[in-house]
Order: C-alpha cells, then structure tokens, then sequence
C-alpha cells in the first residue's frame, strides 16, 4: 500500500520542526501518527501548508499538474524527484520566488533570484537549497555549504544497523569553482527509530534530511533522487557565476 502524500510529506519536514527551523512549533505529534499510524492526517496536513518553504513548492507543482498539494506524487516530485517536475519554466518558477516573498524571502532576494534564473529551475528541494538557500525564507539557519549538505535530500547505503543506531555512506556535496557536485563516499552515523524505519537492514539505501532517515528508498525512487539532485545541481551552478545563488557566498562562509 502506497503512503499517504502527508504521511511522506511528514516524514521530510519532521527532522527540521523538531529543530525549530520552520513550520508551527505543534506539528511533531500530528507528524509522528501520521507516519507511523496513518493517522491524523488533518492536523498533519495543516501543519505541513504552514510550512513557511515547502507550501509554496507544493502548490506550485499540484497547480501545473491540477493535482492537490499533498497528493503523494506532487510531495514525492519535491523530496525525491519525479516527472511532475519536467516541464516548470522560468516563468513558473518567479510564481514560486513571489510565494516564498509573502512566506518571508526578503524582496531584494527574489528580486536578485528572478533575474538570474537558469534556464531549467526545478522546484525540487535540492534546487530550493543551492539556489535560493537554506534558511533564506525564515532566517533560522545560516547559508553555507554544510547546511546546504545538511538540508538537501540526501542518500546513503546502510552498512551498519543495531543498538538503535545504523551507520552509512553517504557522498557530501562540494561546490568546486561554480560548479555543486559531490565528493567521495563518507561514513555518517545516524538514530534509528524502529517506529518509522521499521525491516531497516544492511544494504537498504536511505533518504538523509539534517541527518535523519526519513525513508527507505525503493531502488527507483533512489535513481529518481541522484538523477533530480544533479539536475538540481547543475541549474543551480549556472547561477553560481552570476552571483545569483547562495553557492557563491558559500564559498566564502562555508
């Protein structure tokens, strides 16, 4: 049985609530029933639109397609990757820097980002990170390269599970002249919670968000995930040069 969109939709946005870095400071117990019991869903779901970066992704992505916000395809194309995302033009995309202006991107911001668009932005979360910046809407995290690495969607091959904790390879993203990309495989440590990663075993490849396993990556939706990143990656390079994207100061703060 596939997973609910707001149940998916929870799994990402929990880590960074229960750091306080967005959202409403009541949505982790909606979150956790609705991840782990498919319950709740409408306490999870308005939890998940107040979300000051995520809401207007979604929107955007369930208007072009006519679909809702959190249907599981539209949530699934934003974390991970899908073909929903495909045909979003520049136009599209200044549509998304205006919603993230009135959820709190300063104007002078989404002014600078509308003008140096690349020619295939991706409302993509990875995107959202390099190109517009982590923390750039709420201000509660400050933009550098480690927590563009921290806050993309990230994966990782499990090569160690037990005593609640796993262990994984994971490549971290670099920024090599004005060009994102990743380096050599490195070991990270993690919590499991059997709640949410239940069977989690050797060998499972698992989406990373601030360190947190949101979830058990089918082997298609890992593919989707490395093919959406580097697209992601390279439309937000082209901006790189401009100093129309965060990555150019990055260097410098990260």
């Amino acid at each position: 049985m596939t997973e609910s969109g707001v149940a998916l939709a929870a799994r990402f946005s929990l880590p960074t609530n229960r750091l306080r870095y967005c959202g409403p400071d009541d949505a982790q117990a909606p979150f956790v029933r609705a991840i782990t019991e498919e319950r709740d869903l409408d306490a999870a779901r308005d939890a998940l639109l107040k979300f000051e970066a995520l809401e207007p992704y979604l929107a955007a992505i369930a208007a072009k397609h006519g679909r809702d916000p959190l249907d599981h395809d539209v949530v699934e194309a934003y974390w991970i990757g899908n073909r929903l995302l495909d045909d979003f033009t520049r136009e599209d995309f200044r549509e998304v820097l205006d919603a993230l202006h009135k959820r709190g991107l300063p104007r002078s911001v989404a002014t600078r980002l509308a003008a140096r668009l690349p020619e295939h932005p991706l409302p993509h979360h990875a995107f959202h990170v390099t190109f517009v910046g982590v923390g750039a809407v709420t201000r509660h995290v400050e933009t550098t390269l480690p927590n563009m690495d921290f806050c993309r969607p990230s994966w990782g091959r499990v090569v160690r599970v037990g005593g609640g904790t796993a262990s994984a390879e994971r490549a971290a993203m670099r920024l090599d002249g004005a060009r994102f990309g990743l380096g050599p495989a490195e070991r990270i440590e993690f919590d499991v919670d059997t709640r949410f990663l239940s069977g989690l075993a050797v060998g499972d490849h698992v989406a990373l968000h601030w360190s947190w396993p949101a979830l058990i990556l089918s082997a298609d939706q890992l593919e989707r995930l490395k093919d959406y990143t580097i697209r992601a990656f390279a439309s937000a390079s082209e901006a790189v040069t401009t100093g129309g994207s965060p990555g150019a100061r990055a260097t410098r703060a990260g």
